[in-house]
């Protein structure tokens, strides 16, 4: 491998679409030469290490930086990494996580921005993060400051972070992707599928809720309702799955016609490229982001208007033709993000960093 970077130590979480990305980007990069030890803040569950099988893997279980008065364990998992660090000697660091680019790495640092708490704010709610946030911008802040190179998966959540924190160094976007043989079409059904987490506001799938009625098949949400704070979100026209691991929900998306994500906020959309792998016809929320990854290929909405969510479905329930070309445009866009593609672009990304103590000059936005 050129440019010196043989070893890496990349930082993951157990909640969400980051694990996924780190498990696929990991694997993708030791095919291609690379040894990664990922570091896991947070408590696996059986099959993410059953998923994550052959990767060396180390985790200990604080909270994140995003969380409730989290800045203790942010401190102390800051440590704990350090010391991972000198344990594994790595060439270079990639966070998937912003505060603990500040620590004193003895490599360079890279730090991928999957989402963020302010853009997530202004997006869901409709305005600025309140002052309890403030804690949350300057531990952000300083942490972009630090690294070396950002990462963000579409242009537009590279945009939002530039627009909340300011001017990044050695920016780029790349764009996510899956493996593909894990997510083919199979026999498709009269059905419409949505995945997420119930209660979460970005995802939105209230609106799914309440456009249900106005499609003539059925809508099945997969997710967990239960919140972890506690609570249970409520639906009345869906039909709720519950939580699936990756190969049940594979089996749904290769059945269902049409998958609806009305999302308020989504930086990138796992699910999205999962279900158009898996030839379902899109239906998405009308988002900056989303548009960047998906447009000519899917149905767009307002994501809060869910009569409009309501008539894009009955539309494709009703109209073969238009459905298919759809869910055929839509697979040949997600076979296109190529996961060997994905790593090509992060060694490039890392071989950029330079070496550890070299100055360096803020770069501009590369594809």
């Amino acid at each position: 491998m050129d440019g010196g970077v043989r070893s890496l130590l990349m930082t993951a979480d157990a909640v969400g679409g980051v694990w996924t990305y780190a498990v696929d980007l990991s694997r993708a990069l030791a095919a291609r030469g690379m040894a990664v030890t990922l570091a896991v803040i947070g408590r696996t569950s059986q099959a993410q290490r059953r998923a994550a099988r052959g990767i060396p893997l180390v985790e200990q279980d604080f909270k994140l930086e995003w969380m409730d008065d989290p800045w203790d364990d942010v401190r102390a998992s800051g440590e704990w990494l350090l010391e991972v660090c000198a344990r594994v000697r790595p060439d270079a660091v990639h966070l998937n996580g912003y505060a603990h680019a500040a620590l004193p790495w003895p490599v360079p640092a890279l730090v991928a921005g999957h989402s963020c708490v302010l853009s997530w704010y202004e997006a869901v709610r409709g305005e600025r993060a309140p002052p309890r946030f403030d804690r949350y911008r300057e531990e952000v802040s300083r942490g972009l400051l630090a690294a070396r190179s950002v990462v963000a998966p579409t242009y537009a959540m590279l945009r939002e972070l530039e627009r909340f924190y300011g001017p990044l160094r050695g920016a780029r976007a790349i764009w996510n992707a899956r493996d593909p043989r894990l997510f083919e079409p199979g026999f498709k059904e009269p059905i419409v599928l949505a995945a997420g987490r119930l209660w979460d506001e970005a995802k939105n799938l209230r609106a799914v809720d309440e456009a249900a009625p106005a499609c003539p098949w059925p809508v099945y949400v997969a997710g967990d309702a239960r919140h972890p704070d506690g609570g249970e979100a409520c639906a009345a026209n869906v039909r709720l799955l519950g939580p699936l691991l990756q190969d049940e929900l594979a089996v749904w998306m290769a059945h269902a016609s049409v998958y609806a994500l009305p999302a308020l906020y989504e930086p990138f959309g796992l699910s999205v490229l999962e279900a158009a792998l898996s030839g379902c016809a899109l239906v998405l929320g009308d988002i900056t982001s989303l548009r960047e990854l998906w447009a000519g290929t899917a149905l767009f909405v307002d994501p809060r208007d869910p009569d409009a969510l309501g008539a894009a479905l009955r539309r494709l329930a009703r109209d073969d033709s238009e459905r298919k070309r759809l869910a055929e445009l839509a697979r040949a866009r997600a076979r296109g993000m190529d996961l060997d593609l994905v790593a090509a672009q992060y060694l490039s990304a890392y071989r950029s960093l330079g070496a550890p103590g070299q100055r360096h000059r803020p770069a501009g936005v590369v594809a």
